[in-house]
């Protein structure tokens, strides 16, 4: 069989390097992040709009902020607008954190802006690593750390395991700590489900939709569900059976620094 050369035709372009120094590369940085990160001031549940401003924030204020995120991609259902149609929408005043990412956006109408939607989640996926948060993606939340009455983190294990069958494998979760949660998981409302499952809290599902009245309250209603549990986004909707508001990402974003600013407070009373 010939040996595999470099042909006269493809002159060299990339730096000599064995195959093994990028798998350890990879590994190396992904296991710093999971040592660093598994005893965080602030793990947040879900990498939608919600999550990713709430991320962003906390993280720019000086914590520790770790986002979980079931799926391969951020972002959520911010890619997207509606009906499989890619531009988003905002009202006054949620432009304002467009502003602030330097995201270019049209004016529809006297308090209506439109973007496209991968600009839009570029734009905050970026701004939110550039703060210092960190991701771990394919990774999906099992339950809650609760301690003598309140939430302390999160038991996690790898996505891909849910989907094999129960009789053929059973791989043990992880566990990682927290100061604070934010449940960002959108309507799944995962870590809310849990204290439900528990009975320690009520959840009442989404009502019809009326986007005016469902984006005020989400973000009126954004805050501490339970000692140590902050719910945010969509997670609020479901929570209290608030009006779904549709594809328009306002309220997500507006109630992601509503998050930030009630965890941070929590924080801070943590500390004294």
């Amino acid at each position: 069989m010939q040996k595999a050369t470099l042909s006269d035709e493809a002159p060299k372009i990339f730096a000599d390097l064995r195959e093994v120094e990028i798998t350890r590369a990879i590994a190396n940085e992904f296991h710093s992040v999971l040592i660093d990160r598994s005893d965080s001031d602030v793990i947040i549940i879900g990498a939608g709009p919600a999550g990713l401003t709430a991320s962003r924030e906390l993280s720019k204020m000086g914590f520790k902020v770790l986002v979980i995120e079931q799926n391969n991609y951020l972002g959520g259902g911010y890619w997207l607008g509606g009906y499989m149609m890619n531009p988003v929408t905002v009202r006054a005043p949620a432009q304002k954190i467009w502003d602030e990412l330097g995201i270019p956006y049209k004016t529809i109408s006297e308090g209506l802006y439109l973007t496209p939607g991968p600009h839009a989640v570029s734009k905050l996926i970026a701004a939110a690593c550039d703060a210092g948060v960190k991701f771990l993606q394919l990774t999906k939340f099992d339950d809650l750390v609760l301690k003598n009455g309140r939430v302390s983190g999160v038991v996690v294990n790898w996505m891909p395991v849910s989907a094999l069958p129960r009789n053929i494998t059973c791989v043990d979760p992880i566990a990682l700590e927290a100061k604070m949660v934010i449940d960002a998981s959108g309507h799944d409302s995962v870590a809310v489900k849990r204290l439900v499952d528990r009975k320690l809290v009520e959840w009442k599902g989404m009502d019809p939709m009326w986007i005016d009245d469902g984006e005020n309250r989400v973000v009126y209603k954004t805050g501490e569900l339970y000692p140590g549990l902050v719910i945010s986004g969509m997670s609020v909707t479901e929570t209290y059976g608030l009006a779904r508001m549709g594809p328009t990402y306002g309220s997500m974003l507006l109630s992601g620094k509503r998050a930030a600013e009630v965890t941070a407070a929590k924080l801070r009373e943590l500390r004294r």
